[in-house]
């Protein structure tokens, strides 16, 4: 994901501010790490530079799927 894509996004359970944490990064694009919610502290992950930004209980449900 493009560091400028924090700009536009926010948590979906509460619409506040996510704290980038960059783990591995390809020049401009950010490949792995977290977004966390500023305010209920819900942890989103980046995996291979795609932000998961499904709430926790629909992302359990996706992984369970897979």
């Amino acid at each position: 994901m493009k560091e400028s894509l924090m700009d536009v996004i926010c948590c979906p359970l509460d619409k506040a501010d996510l704290e980038l944490d960059v783990d591995e990064r390809d020049d401009e694009d950010i490949l792995e790490g977290t977004l966390t919610c500023t305010e209920c502290g819900e942890v989103y992950p980046i995996e291979d530079g795609i932000p998961n930004l499904l709430p926790p209980d629909m992302r359990e449900e996706e992984e369970a799927a897979a």
